[in-house]
């Protein structure tokens, strides 16, 4: 499959602690994205930052948050994002959903070489 011009990014902010089904909110997405043949998703661990609830997010003293902003960035054509939202609008309960054009310069898939 080769991707060029014309797409969609599509950008979900939450919580690290956010679940769905009793695992990880950004695995889920990862892995219905994955289902939904999306062609790429990426998750973002932030390092700080705050949303709807104006909660500052950030590493406690003694170690890490558990709850740190999260980041899932997916990018494919317009008909395959918006089979996508569906699901989200399930699966986000609190968060940011924001979506942009983009102009894709270069994406190829080899059929074939998809790891589990």
């Amino acid at each position: 499959m080769k991707l060029e011009g014309q797409a969609k990014l599509l950008r979900i902010h939450f919580g690290e602690d956010d679940k769905w089904q009793d695992r990880p909110l950004y695995q889920a997405i990862v892995e219905r994205c994955r289902a939904l043949d999306i062609a790429g998703a990426t998750v973002y661990r932030g390092v700080e930052g705050y949303g709807a609830s104006t909660l500052v997010r950030r590493p406690r003293n003694f170690g890490f948050s558990k709850d740190l902003p999260v980041m899932v960035q997916i990018i494919d054509v317009e008909e395959n994002v918006q089979k996508l939202l569906p699901a989200l609008d399930e699966m986000v309960s609190e968060g940011l959903i924001a979506m942009s054009d983009v102009e894709v310069i270069r994406y190829v898939h080899q059929e074939g070489k998809r790891s589990k």
